[in-house]
């Protein structure tokens, strides 16, 4: 089942890079862009990470916070953060779980999506953009739906 526009995105708790707790309840209140990418430090994960990194600011003024996931390890994330100066969480999906739960499909089966949902405060999903190859327009497409419903 793939969450779409209208619904209401499901309790869940992850680890973060540090080791971190982060569960949805934590952004009650606040918009959250949740961005599911295929792999740590690979070029196009690389660009669109470093994109939210680079907009950060940004997405702070709207009130957002910038979350990644993906099935990568805490020690896998801690590097790709660390390495990429990321001011925001990686969290650590390393069953998929949070995968399936929101429906993120595979690219020809092989390849995990790319995906990014905006969910407005109150924990409904506002927008979903879906788009393996053009990373950085990830970034383009969320502060732009921010902008619409803040």
């Amino acid at each position: 089942m793939f969450l779409q526009i209208g619904d209401a995105v499901p309790d869940f708790s992850l680890f973060d890079q540090e080791g971190k707790p982060r569960t949805s309840k934590d952004c009650k209140g606040k918009p959250l862009v949740l961005f599911f990418y295929p792999k740590d430090d690979t070029p196009g994960c690389t660009a669109e990470a470093c994109g939210f990194r680079d907009k950060y600011d940004l997405f702070s003024m709207l009130g957002a916070v910038v979350w990644g996931v993906n099935n990568d390890n805490q020690a896998s994330h801690f590097r790709f953060a660390e390495k990429n100066k990321l001011p925001f969480p990686l969290l650590c999906d390393e069953n998929n779980l949070l995968r399936k739960q929101f429906g993120v499909p595979k690219v020809l089966g092989l390849l995990d999506g790319r995906v990014t949902y905006i969910i407005d405060s109150k924990g409904i999903i506002r927008y979903v953009f879906k788009d393996l190859l053009n990373a950085p327009q990830h970034v383009t497409e969320a502060l732009r739906v921010l902008e619409e419903i803040k």
